[in-house]
Formats: structure tokens, C-alpha cells, sequence
């Protein structure tokens, strides 16, 4: 039985693993790599902060995640991938409330980012149930 995300440890293997399966994607990659030129020694560390803060309200994270998404030539597969991607990797490593948590959240963004890129409308959001 996998454990649940209960500790710092646990944000940081569930960040470093998903961002390496973003790396050896097709469509994510060269967008994280050869676009946005990531530097994942300094991006990896934000994300842990990130990702503590929305799990366990740690309040690490100072920043504003939007603004640095609205340059990248990104569309709706690609916010679907991440997504999907994440969702995988939750599955692989953890199992409930706060995975399930994650899950929500990671569909939460990538919902809200799309509709403030003018790339998802109010309309085609999937009902909260799902």
C-alpha cells in the first residue's frame, strides 16, 4: 500500500519525479527545455515551496506562478498533458487525502491558467465531480 503526501520529503520526490517525467515528454519538454530554457537547479526549489504551501499551507512559496506562463507558446494539449502527467505521478508514488488533494489542485490550476490565456472558456470547464 503507497503512503499518502504528509511530508516536506514527499513534495519534493513527487516534484522531482513528475518534472522528470516532464523532461521525456514529447510535448512538455521542449517547451520547459527548449523554449523557457528551465534552470532546474533554481526551478526545483520553487516548486517544492509551491507545492508545500498549497498541501500544507506553509505559506513557503512567495510568488506570482501566472505571470511566467503567459509567454510560452503553450495551448490546451499542453495543460492537458501536465495534468495528466501529474496525475500519473501521484498515482505512481501516493495514495490518499492530500494525493487526492494534489490531484484537485494540479486540475485547479491548470483550469484557471487556460481560462486567463483566454484558452478555456467558463463554459467548457468539466463539472468539479470529476
Amino acid at each position: 500500500m503507497k503512503k499518502d503526501i504528509t511530508t516536506e520529503d514527499d513534495v519534493k520526490l513527487l516534484v522531482d519525479t513528475f518534472y522528470g517525467h516532464v523532461n521525456q515528454d514529447e510535448l512538455l519538454s521542449p517547451v520547459f527545455n527548449g523554449f523557457a530554457q528551465i534552470n532546474w537547479q533554481h526551478h526545483l526549489p520553487i516548486m517544492y515551496s509551491f507545492w508545500s504551501s498549497l498541501l500544507f499551507g506553509s505559506m513557503a512559496y512567495k510568488g506570482q506562478p501566472f505571470p511566467k506562463h503567459i509567454r510560452l507558446p503553450i495551448q490546451q494539449e499542453h495543460f492537458e498533458r501536465w495534468v495528466v502527467l501529474f496525475i500519473q505521478t501521484i498515482a505512481e508514488l501516493f495514495e490518499g487525502t492530500k494525493a487526492e488533494e494534489a490531484k484537485h489542485k494540479a486540475k485547479s490550476i491548470a483550469r484557471i491558467f487556460q481560462m486567463r490565456m483566454g484558452l478555456l472558456s467558463i463554459l467548457d470547464q468539466e463539472p468539479e465531480s470529476k
